[in-house]
């Protein structure tokens, strides 16, 4: 059974927090698209401001849509395209203060303002991104970077 936490600490506690939060939640489960499930579920939950929250799995060349919050995306990027493509492609994160000014950005969300991609890379193999946009610009910063990028890897523990 999980139990929502109450967020209560300074950024990096309840970042630090989430983590074990993710952790506790996947422990003992092997399916990957129940735990990209529950770890966007989770993510919705803790972070404030934002308005998509999901995962897009890298399938035959391309991303493919997988579990996400929010309201229906595009279900194929190709890696030459948009703010997953490039995070995808280069296999680092991409954070985007104006997605207005990205070139190639893919607007699935016309509210979207910022985007945060994370890459999931596991063993040096690219298992997709971790995508969340904001309504708002200039949303995520260093802090939230080091944060998801950390969520992210103990993600893939559960990935397959």
């Amino acid at each position: 059974m999980f139990h929502q936490e109450v967020y209560t600490g300074t950024r990096e506690q309840n970042y630090e927090l989430l983590i074990r939060q993710l952790h506790a939640l996947l422990a003992g489960e092997a399916d990957s698209i129940a735990n990209m499930a529950n770890a966007s579920a989770l993510l919705n939950q803790f972070l404030n401001d934002i308005n998509w929250v999901g995962f897009y799995m890298y399938r035959d060349g391309e991303l493919v849509l997988g579990p996400f919050q929010g309201l229906p995306a595009c279900v194929r990027i190709p890696l030459s395209r948009g703010v997953c493509g490039k995070a995808a492609s280069d296999q680092a994160t991409v954070r985007v203060a104006n997605v207005h000014e990205f070139p190639g950005h893919i607007a699935c969300d016309a509210a979207s303002q910022s985007e945060i991609v994370i890459p999931l890379l596991k063993d040096g193999r690219l298992l997709g991104v971790l995508d969340i946009d904001s309504p708002s610009l200039n949303r995520f910063d260093e802090t939230d970077q080091a944060y998801l990028e950390l969520f992210a890897q103990a993600l893939t523990d559960y990935l397959s």
